[in-house]
């Protein structure tokens, strides 16, 4: 019996999982663009980054997702520290409200969202009509999984090991925090943990003197998760994550102390009746009471952790040219394993393409010139890459190669010939424009850097799409990355007519950015064709590919 609880209970956490982050990936589908905007332009003010990051954290129902783009702008040099310190705060606010409306008795509303969620999803054409789809499916999920968990652990009530567990977390606080910390940590995700957490006080009998320490750990492990997670991304960008993580853990041990003297949760009316409306309405106060004490030292905090990362400029560059090569010389004697060593190395290729091409926009908006500087260097990593891989392919082909395996290793140096011009547009043409733009001053309307935005997340997706084809070879993925040549092309044609009605209408910044605004239309397509370049020998193998597109001449 206790075995199928546990599986209940371990089922009902994973499908939490899974809705949580179906409803951030159906946000980021719809609006990817306008959150990333939203983010980059909280930099003024510590106040409106509080704001943007809170209402941010909301939409994607995770303070980490937000930790993770706000460590993406401030590893461009688009975003102060400090500046990123307060969008994470406010972020860590946005989920604890996030948790406050998901603890509400809300069954009533999964019927509907289910039925409204799944006709929006299955009979819209549209996209964005998907992913609202999409969001109204996950938030249903969540609520479904946690009428699972608190049946799961309806039981635990009755079970014999429950009140020396809830006994011994209550007499040992500080177990207790770290359980929460580890609890958090392998969720990835603090609204789960929270509301887990909440539910098991709620159905199991939890103690509040072990319930409120796993709660202040869950904070501290949230903040390891973002740590985590950025590990890989340079100095600059792992700042913050580990600022936010100093906030976290010194606000959660002040706070342990204080519950601690205390001996139990003060009787506030407003923290409702039961024990997981209190925990959740705590949760809640802590991350509004850490926003309010934190503030005045969000400058101080920054400083330090920028000196510490005074040379994170010239580390960053470093890194990208010193991580190790997939080519392997020892296999050139097998094409087959030969050619899997150069599709990997492409694989490389393409993550420094993508990592330069990421924050065009924010440094085409204001960027600075040393980041931009920064961004352009990485073209000579991938023009080394480039070399390597061409040399590598010209030495396998000194061996005798089957007709399948000589056409895929022109294939990839095809495609590498391809990766090294996108390297080239983005640092020869787009970061080029950036700086004369910041030399003259220019800037784009407000209507037109929305539509370059548009265009350039799209692009970005297609990258990663493309990337996907070179390894899976699959032609339905391959038709969709053909497809979105027309989506590219339709765009520009749109975009252009745009611009030239805000032209003739006279809008200052459209005037004066008006070269620049039509040139980065034309390089985002021309990199999105030269990704898209990676499908056309997969569905010409398939016959899925017209020879021209002209109407035959009469």
């Amino acid at each position: 019996m206790l075995a199928i609880g546990i599986l209940k209970f371990l089922g009902a956490v994973m499908l939490l999982l899974y809705a949580v982050r179906m409803v951030r990936t159906g946000f980021e589908r719809v609006s990817g663009p306008s959150i990333r905007r939203t983010i980059g332009r909280a930099s003024a003010n510590p106040l409106i980054g509080i704001a943007s990051g809170g209402v941010v954290a909301i939409l994607l129902q995770s303070a980490t997702a937000v930790a993770m783009l706000t460590a993406g702008f401030a590893s461009s040099g688009f975003m102060s520290t400090s500046a990123g310190l307060a969008i994470l705060l406010g972020a860590d606010l946005g989920s604890a409200l996030v948790v406050q409306f998901l603890s509400f008795d809300l069954g009533w509303l999964i019927p509907l969202l289910l039925a409204v969620g799944a006709w929006t999803f299955l009979k819209l054409p549209s996209r964005t009509a998907k992913q609202i789809g999409r969001i109204l499916i996950g938030i249903a999920l969540v609520l479904i999984s946690l009428q699972m968990i608190a049946e799961a652990t309806e039981p635990l009530k009755q079970a014999s090991f429950m009140p020396a567990v809830a006994e011994h977390l209550a007499a040992d606080p500080v177990t207790a925090l770290l359980v929460g910390a580890l609890l958090a940590f392998l969720v990835h995700s603090s609204v789960a943990a929270i509301l887990m957490i909440a539910t098991v006080a709620d159905q199991a009998g939890l103690l509040m003197l072990a319930a409120v320490p796993l709660v202040l750990g869950a904070n501290i492990g949230a903040g390891v998760v973002a740590i985590w997670l950025t590990r890989a991304l340079d100095q600059k960008a792992r700042l913050l994550p580990i600022g936010n993580f100093l906030f976290r853990t010194t606000g959660a041990l002040a706070a342990l102390v204080v519950f601690i003297a205390l001996d139990e949760l003060p009787k506030v009316p407003l923290f409702g009746s039961s024990h997981g409306a209190q925990l959740v309405a705590l949760h809640v106060l802590f991350n509004m009471t850490m926003v309010i004490v934190c503030l005045p030292f969000l400058k101080p905090v920054a400083w330090v952790l920028d000196t510490f990362a005074a040379s994170a400029a010239e580390r960053e560059t470093e890194g990208f040219a010193q991580q190790s090569s997939a080519l392997d010389k020892n296999v050139l004697s097998s094409p087959r394993l030969a050619l899997a060593s150069a599709t990997r190395e492409l694989l490389r290729m393409g993550e420094v393409v993508e990592a330069m091409a990421a924050p065009v926009m924010l440094m085409l908006e204001r960027g600075d010139p040393e980041a931009i500087e920064r961004l352009q260097q990485r073209d000579a990593v991938v023009n080394k890459i480039h070399g390597d891989i061409k040399l590598y392919i010209a030495e396998m082909s000194r061996n005798e190669l089957k007709q399948e395996d000589a056409e895929r290793s022109m294939e990839l140096v095809s495609f590498s010939v391809n990766l090294e011009r996108a390297g080239d547009l983005v640092s020869k043409n787009l970061y080029a424009l950036a700086l004369e733009m910041r030399e003259r001053d220019l800037r784009f309307s407000v209507e037109g850097l929305r539509e370059l935005s548009d265009m350039h997340g799209r692009v970005m997706a297609n990258m990663q799409l493309s990337m996907n084809v070179l390894v899976s070879g699959d032609a339905e993925s391959a038709r969709e990355l053909i497809a979105e040549k027309d989506r590219m092309r339709d765009l520009e044609k749109t975009s252009h007519a745009r611009h030239l009605e805000r032209l003739t209408s006279g809008t200052p910044d459209s005037l004066g950015s008006s070269n620049a605004h039509l040139e980065v239309i034309r390089s985002l397509k021309d990199i999105n064709a030269l990704f898209a370049a990676v499908a056309v020998p997969i569905l010409a193998e398939k016959g899925q590919l017209r020879n021209t597109r002209l109407v035959p001449a009469e």
